[in-house]
């Protein structure tokens, strides 16, 4: 996966096709993309990665390597169905590091790993990683029957107040390490309140950052481009097509005003349904994600289901 941070006004994810098989000229694509200025990420499982594709990876100038873990040894093994799984994903951690090259973990929340939080956490600690990115579960496309895995919205809150309390005794240990959750943006006001609520005297500072960066940002900041150049407004809803890079530039896909689908996006507040409609944190969290809500209502503006803020949080002027 490459992802620009440059190009076009937007970051542009570029799926080069899926592992085990991956392209034989990734390495050139990604020399490529970086010296045309692109920032690149490499999203893998890591068993392709032994010493000599990470020195590659780093020649080539990868930006950032972030590998797939779903939990320790037993957990991880279980979900990838092969023993050995977590080690060899450990492996390309290590080497890629020892390669120079920007590494981190990529965790998905659901039900049979959530409890596993603490244990990515020490992994962080005992083995120097410098980022990791909780994943809320997406469940759109061939994913829609993954909606019975995800997190009750009970769950979600104590997840998320995990990794939030995890952080936090990094940092007061002396370990500065990126911690991101990504994939419900009800995470920014949750965590906006609670600063509030603990008299946190950044609290009013993260809540106007919030508020800048607009939470999800599909269609705006971010599109994705496919292995066939079929443009998306996201990673997560290919049924709706732009347009194809094949046959037109991206630059004109991206800034066709006459786009249905685009135009709603960009001034979403104005189609948005259901609660988001009276939710005070709307330019907080942009509506969430739209995919998810066309899967689990047939509506791409209905609410997120997986917003787990109560009806109490969301319309009084409260902490």
């Amino acid at each position: 996966m490459l992802q620009d941070a440059a190009g076009y006004g937007c970051p542009v994810v570029l799926f080069s096709g899926g592992e085990p098989m991956m392209r034989g000229d990734i390495m050139q694509l990604i020399a490529y993309a970086t010296s045309l200025g692109l920032r690149t990420v490499l999203s893998t499982n890591g068993t392709l990665i032994d010493k000599q594709a990470a020195q590659q990876l780093a020649s080539a100038g990868v930006g950032y390597v972030g590998v797939s873990l779903d939990g320790l040894e037993s957990v991880h093994d279980k979900f990838r169905g092969r023993s050995g799984a977590f080690q060899s994903a450990l492996r390309a951690i290590r080497l890629c590091r020892q390669a120079g090259v920007k590494t981190g973990v990529r965790f998905t929340l659901c039900r049979r790993n959530v409890q596993e939080i603490d244990s990515i956490f020490k992994l962080l600690r005992d083995e120097d990683i410098p980022r990791a990115c909780f994943y809320h579960l997406v469940y759109s496309g061939r994913g829609e029957s993954l909606s019975s895995e995800d997190l009750s919205h009970d769950q979600t809150r104590l997840a998320v107040d995990r990794i939030i309390d995890n952080t936090a005794e990094l940092f007061a240990d002396g370990m500065k390490k990126e911690i991101l959750t990504v994939d419900n943006h009800a995470d920014g006001p949750h965590l906006y309140m609670r600063m509030l609520r603990e008299g946190n005297p950044r609290a009013e500072e993260a809540g106007r950052m919030l508020r800048m960066a607009g939470g999800n940002s599909s269609g705006r900041g971010i599109g994705c481009v496919s292995w066939d150049g079929t443009v998306h407004p996201d990673q997560f809803w290919r049924q709706e097509n732009l347009g194809n890079i094949r046959h037109k530039p991206f630059s004109a896909i991206w800034s066709d005003e006459s786009n249905e689908t685009l135009r709603r996006l960009r001034n979403s507040a104005e189609w948005i349904k259901g609660r988001c409609l009276t939710c005070r944190f709307l330019d907080m969290c942009g509506g969430n994600s739209r995919s998810r809500a066309l899967s689990a209502t047939g509506d791409a503006w209905q609410s997120d289901p997986a917003c787990y803020l109560s009806d109490e949080e969301i319309k009084e002027d409260k902490p």
